[in-house]
């Protein structure tokens, strides 16, 4: 979850509108008159990105999504077809479009966004689970993936998916044995003045341990694993390769780049920064093999 403290009003109205909400609520459940196996899946709305990632990695492209344009700018991957319908903001959907839409099934990301009880009188309404304050929220998408798949009729390719999966983690620690040894830090840019730093208990550090790398960052975190701070705190991390993610912030790169602060950073002086493509950081087993392409792609190969 975002620190929302101090941040540009631009970025502040931009992160508040894209970030999970940190505390979980009482788990919802599918409407009575939903069918196990029996959903169209050419009707399925999505209100938030990570049932729009499981839906896709169950092979099911919805056919209305929430806020498409951020979609772009922050996940990028897995990409929509040009026929999904924009439904509106993933907190606030259009309702009268998605009822005219008369969708099979809308699925939901538990705490966030409208309630069940007024998606119901749309269609039937399915809940997963972003985050259960475990620590893991990637097993929590797997966990998620599979009441999906298993809600839909299609634990067939939830199998298949997830032996992929699998197969990228083997295949990605295997390219990056020699890069093992150096630390690494995960940040992506909120304004000027603050990065968010990703740590223990985020769905990127999963990753990464399942890979053999360690994180370069072992200070405060909160529920999703992640921290907000002021560019001063990089200075404390040695000997270890940067990534940054972006997310539309070259602007802020290009001017933070200018400042002495910046230049001072260790792995700025010591040109171990590498300025990385966009993954989702609240995300599922898609995002995690996309991550695990860029680690590959970036850390396998000298700067």
């Amino acid at each position: 979850m975002i620190d929302f403290n101090n941040l540009s009003r631009r970025r502040l109205l931009q992160a508040m509108a894209l970030a999970p909400l940190m505390f979980a609520f009482p788990a919802l459940s599918a409407s009575p008159n939903s069918s196990k196996g029996h959903t169209d899946l050419d009707r399925i709305i999505a209100l938030e990105w990570l049932p729009v990632e499981l839906l896709i990695a169950l092979g099911v492209m919805p056919m209305g999504v929430a806020d498409i344009h951020n979609y772009g700018l922050w996940v990028k991957e897995p990409q929509l077809a040009p026929s999904v319908i924009e439904i509106g903001q993933r907190t606030a959907p259009n309702m009268e479009l998605m009822q005219q839409m008369n969708p099979s099934l809308l699925v939901i990301s538990q705490g966030y966004g409208p309630k069940a009880s007024q998606l119901e009188l749309i269609g039937p309404v399915l809940s997963v689970t972003a985050n259960d304050g475990s620590g893991h929220p990637l097993q929590q998408a797997i966990h998620s993936l599979n009441k999906l798949a298993d809600f839909l009729g299609l634990q067939d390719r939830a199998e298949r998916h997830l032996a992929q999966y699998q197969q990228v983690l083997t295949q990605t620690r295997e390219s990056l044995k020699s890069a093992a040894e150096r630390p690494v830090l995960l940040f992506s840019f909120l304004d000027k003045r603050h990065v968010l730093i990703f740590g223990e208990g985020c769905l990127l550090q999963e990753v990464m341990s399942d890979v053999g790398l360690t994180n370069a960052w072992n200070g405060e975190r909160n529920y999703w694993g992640s921290v907000t701070v002021g560019i001063e705190r990089l200075a404390s991390i040695n000997n270890a390769r940067a990534l940054c993610f972006d997310h539309g912030s070259e602007d802020i790169l290009a001017e933070v780049a200018k400042t002495p602060l910046w230049q001072s950073l260790p792995f700025v002086r010591q040109n171990q920064l590498s300025v990385v493509p966009a993954v989702w950081f609240y995300g599922a087993t898609l995002c995690a093999m996309r991550f695990c392409h860029i680690l590959s792609a970036t850390l396998g190969k000298p700067v």
